[in-house]
């Protein structure tokens, strides 16, 4: 079997502080896909080393900013990290991608860490610049000729389906459920690859994988689904759970975010 799980763990550090990285290391996962770690590489590997998961191998692209955004990979095996030669994808601390021996044999893996957006502001145009970086850099990854699988893995900022978040209604003109932005999910959906959350989750509503700290959004299950792992076809095929480690109370959460695991074999 192999496991993967993806979390966005709201800054490494505070997630260490709430117990985040000893969760991790007790689901017991092959493959472990970050997003917001937002430290350097110093702080990051600090970090590890003071954790149960001080043996994983690490690849992890920060970003240029301190203190925002940052993807990471830790795998069991050693893996080599891949450069695009595009800056969207190289240097932001949105995008990191490895090869790496799995149990399954050798697998392509992605951290992905889409933009929040904002509508009428900059930062909804950064999104879209990232999410057609993100779209071409798909194509390739998905053609017939390559001889890897692809796992695609983290925080895309996108609910897809009215069944993805609580209040679609009150959100259809907001960042994270525009149709112009659920226009690429439906694309990337439609043949080449399988939304494993989603396939192996049922029908909905959710499972939820975000929940803001304020107000009562955790305890009535007020969230969005915009935590994701994608599979090309091959390897969707051989995929057999998928779940949402939601906290049992908000007192023990460690992130906004719920990881989400998915078990192959």
């Amino acid at each position: 079997m192999l496991r993967v799980i993806t979390a966005n763990v709201n800054g490494i550090r505070a997630a260490a502080r709430r117990g985040g990285l000893e969760w991790l290391a007790d689901a017991d996962a092959d493959v472990i896909c970050l997003q917001e770690v937002r430290a350097t590489h110093e702080q990051l590997h600090v970090v590890l080393q003071e954790s149960p998961l001080a043996q994983f191998h690490v690849h992890h692209s920060p970003a240029p900013q301190l203190g925002r955004a940052g993807v990471a990979v830790l795998t069991k095996n050693p893996a080599k990290r891949i450069v695009i030669g595009d800056p969207q994808l190289d240097e932001q601390g949105r995008w990191v991608e490895i090869d790496v021996e799995t149990k399954l044999g050798p697998i392509t893996v992605v951290s992905v860490y889409i933009n929040a957006g904002e509508v009428d502001t900059p930062k909804q145009e950064e999104k879209y610049v990232f999410l057609e970086a993100m779209d071409a850099r798909l194509k390739t990854l998905e053609s017939p000729r390559r001889k890897k699988p692809v796992l695609v893995c983290g925080d895309f900022n996108i609910a897809h389906h009215e069944v993805d978040i609580k209040n679609w209604k009150g959100n259809l003109k907001n960042s994270g459920f525009l149709r112009q932005e659920r226009d690429y999910l439906d694309r990337w959906f439609a043949k080449s690859w399988a939304d494993l959350g989603r396939i192996l989750g049922g029908e909905g509503p959710g499972p939820y994988t975000w929940w803001s700290w304020r107000g009562k959004g955790f305890d009535t299950d007020g969230g969005w689904r915009i935590d994701y792992v994608i599979a090309t076809s091959k390897l969707a095929g051989r995929a057999r759970t998928a779940s949402v480690g939601k906290a049992a109370t908000y007192a023990e959460r460690w992130s906004d975010h719920a990881p989400l695991t998915v078990d192959f074999n």
